[in-house]
């Protein structure tokens, strides 16, 4: 019933919450941007919006990329623990 908790697989859930955590707002910032986007493309291109663009793609480039690849590994070695019987 009690199961000891394995740290590498609580860790590794930890890891995952937070790729999540990480894709969601960095796709999220991707929206905001192609949205930005379009207003300043319709009503011209004024300096603060080609700064809301700029900053949100570069924040969401620097969460996606980590995220992406974290998550990856976790599911990885989710996938490799199950296939071992782990």
């Amino acid at each position: 019933m009690n199961q000891p908790v394995d740290p590498v697989r609580a860790r590794r859930q930890r890891v995952a919450h937070w790729t999540l955590l990480a894709n969601r707002v960095g796709y999220l910032l991707f929206a905001l941007a192609i949205a930005v986007f379009v207003i300043a493309f319709a009503f011209g291109f004024t300096g603060p919006l080609v700064t809301v663009i700029v900053v949100s793609m570069a924040v969401g480039s620097a969460l996606l990329a980590p995220a992406i690849v974290l998550g990856y590994a976790v599911k990885a070695a989710e996938k490799e623990d199950r296939l071992s019987g782990r």
